[in-house]
């Protein structure tokens, strides 16, 4: 960081006494577009912070089954609504390494029912790269290898137990790989759409511009929600848990595009008007050649920041209709499917644990807003 003698700061290069202010601005002026935004993004501690966290959870994704403990579906019956068990690194003053203590089940007859109970006299060191549940890694590779497991006899639930028993931090992370996944997919289609249309609006103007305005005002006119729950309604119960996931995907990216094509009609609308556009034209490009190589790519910054603003209301979208029981069904894992099972209010009081899928969901959407508002401040990166 160079401090310029009017008290302003300048990145990177450092100062030199003999250079002037003029230098050192036009030095800066002349850095690659990519450079300027990256210097105002790291400024932005929330969004450098929060695209941290997200790059770490997609990248965690093709590993999710190798962190897990268990698999997602795998049932314990006799540790029904477990709660969330701690890992202990001391005991009776020494140090025994990660340990869980061994529970079990005994009635409780003031509340008539079943109470977990630790044998603390018995520290259980936790096994590291140990045989388990088969998954896939990546989706594509069998393994039965884990970071961690339980001691035999013991069990190793970070989060709880659900009512039939399956370990509430390993469904989170399988739940992961489709909620954090749905998003993208949705902002592909969302995207192609919206930039299609947008783009053909604003260009071409006339009869073409006013049809897909009548096709945007319409669908923009509709309740979403009850839309949601009509299309998701309309997929067919025998459909497999892969076909459900992509069918609630294109519905979410379908139902998202209209709000993009308007934005960049708008875009287009004020820059087919500029010297360069015309040139184009003048010098033969065609009507395509233009959109994809001058527009566009003036505009490719605005989609960037909708994208990361867009994907937490895809990610809700699922939840929402996993949730009400229309989106992904079991055996599926999604966040929302999940959430599912904590419908019941008395249930959740007492076992407070099974309503944390809420947790990642609300740490994701804060992560992509705080992302999109990074972005959206650094797009322009000679603004001060």
């Amino acid at each position: 960081m160079t401090r310029l003698p009017d008290g302003r700061f300048v990145d990177d290069a450092p100062y030199d006494p003999n250079e002037s202010l003029h230098q050192i601005e036009r030095r800066d002026l002349d850095a690659p577009n990519w450079l300027l935004i990256w210097r105002k993004f790291r400024q932005h501690k929330l969004g450098l912070i929060s695209g941290i966290f997200l790059l770490l959870s997609y990248l965690m994704l093709p590993f999710a089954g190798f962190i897990a403990p268990y698999t997602p579906n795998e049932r314990m019956s006799e540790h029904l609504y477990a709660p969330p068990q701690s890992v202990h690194l001391w005991h009776e003053g020494r140090f025994v390494g990660p340990y869980v203590y061994p529970t079990k089940s005994e009635p409780d007859l003031e509340t008539f029912q079943w109470k977990i109970v630790p044998d603390t006299s018995r520290p259980m060191p936790l096994k590291f790269f140990c045989r388990g549940g088969s998954y896939r890694l990546a989706g594509l590779i069998p393994s039965k290898t884990h970071l961690f497991c339980a001691p035999e006899g013991a069990t190793v639930f970070l989060w709880g137990s659900d009512r039939l028993g399956r370990d509430v931090f390993s469904r989170i992370l399988y739940g992961a790989q489709l909620s954090l996944t749905v998003g993208l997919i949705g902002i592909t289609v969302s995207f192609l759409l919206g930039i299609s249309f947008g783009s053909i609006a604003g260009y071409f103007g006339g009869k073409i511009d006013w049809v897909i305005n009548r096709v945007i005002e319409i669908l923009r006119s509709l309740p979403e929600l009850p839309l949601w729950l009509a299309l998701s309604a309309a997929v067919p119960s025998n459909w497999g848990p892969v076909s459900v996931f992509f069918i609630i995907s294109i519905i979410l990216g379908i139902l998202d595009w209209p709000g993009l094509a308007r934005s960049v009609r708008a875009k287009f609308l004020s820059l087919r008007e500029e010297e360069y556009v015309r040139a184009a034209e003048m010098m033969g490009a065609s009507s395509g050649r233009v959109i994809r190589k001058h527009l566009l790519p003036n505009f490719m910054s605005h989609l960037i920041a909708s994208a990361t603003l867009s994907i937490p209301a895809m990610i809700l979208g699922e939840t929402a209709l996993s949730f009400l029981g229309l989106g992904l069904r079991a055996p599926a894992v999604s966040w929302g499917v999940m959430l599912n099972d904590a419908q019941n209010l008395a249930n959740v009081e007492i076992y407070w644990w099974t309503a944390i899928p809420m947790l990642p969901i609300i740490v994701v959407v804060l992560a992509f807003n705080f992302l999109g508002d990074g972005l959206r401040d650094s797009l322009d990166p000679y603004q001060s």
